[in-house]
């Protein structure tokens, strides 16, 4: 669009409207004369910036010409790629960056107080809040042993980005549980991971008790046996890259 304040001005009322207004609605709201309103909205139309609908008439007479601006779509990849390129030289860094977000996210949310006494109300609180931003969460009985649940996340939003850039969607994510759950009194009792696309279209969330976690931190309700998870084995905390190991794999998976 041309350098044009008033054109900026008459984009700016028609993106905030929430049905079409013709010229003279516009040239009302304005004050510019009706004539300079058809020539700035002729411009526009020509830059594909707005858009013509035929409305009905007032009265007698013509059908009349209503105006909508155009609604551009964010180009999600692209802001993941600019993203990606400015949160570090490889994958860890790019990481241990995005988790270190997803945590600022985690201290900024609203999540209530639901304090962690045993592995289950990890659990619920982790699958309580990706339930609120979209994930469709499922528990994984067959997955859960005393010393770790399972969760499927079987919809996640930003799929389509994280399969390029499992790094930092998937960083995000794991960083933003990690946060609420210490911010609920986990810390040092469960660690958690996020293993990106055990199948084409499912992520799975593990919880799993810290080899220091205290003994009145119990894990879940079952006491039936128990099938072990398709999952990457336990290490000890201080010996892995909690923050990167599974997005490494995941990648050289793909």
């Amino acid at each position: 669009m041309s350098d044009s304040w008033p054109r900026r001005r008459l984009l700016a009322i028609l993106r905030g409207a929430t049905e079409p207004l013709d010229a003279q609605e516009l040239a009302r709201i304005t004050g510019q004369h009706v004539t300079t309103v058809r020539f700035h909205l002729d411009v526009l139309t020509r830059e594909s910036l707005v858009r013509q609908f035929q409305q009905p008439p007032r009265g007698r007479g013509r059908p009349r010409i209503g105006y909508r601006a155009v609604q551009r779509s964010v180009g999600y990849q692209e802001l993941a790629q600019v993203l990606a390129d400015h949160l570090g030289p490889d994958p860890v860094s790019r990481s241990a960056a995005a988790v270190a977000a997803g945590r600022a996210w985690g201290a900024r949310m609203d999540v209530g107080t639901q304090p962690v006494e045993t592995l289950a109300d990890a659990r619920d609180i982790t699958m309580s809040l990706m339930s609120e931003l979209g994930f469709a969460p499922e528990k994984e009985p067959a997955g859960e042993t005393p010393e770790h649940v399972q969760i499927n996340l079987t919809a996640c939003p930003l799929r389509e980005l994280a399969r390029s850039h499992a790094e930092v969607v998937c960083g995000v994510h794991m960083g933003l549980m990690r946060e609420v759950l210490e911010r609920n009194g986990a810390r040092g009792r469960v660690d958690v991971q996020l293993h990106p696309f055990v199948e084409p279209e499912l992520c799975t969330a593990r919880l799993d008790l810290t080899m220091n976690a205290p003994d009145r931190v119990p894990a879940t309700e079952h006491g039936d046996q128990h099938v072990n998870a398709p999952s990457v084995p336990r290490v000890p905390p201080q010996l892995r890259d909690t923050d990167t190991d599974v997005f490494e794999q995941s990648a050289q998976q793909r």
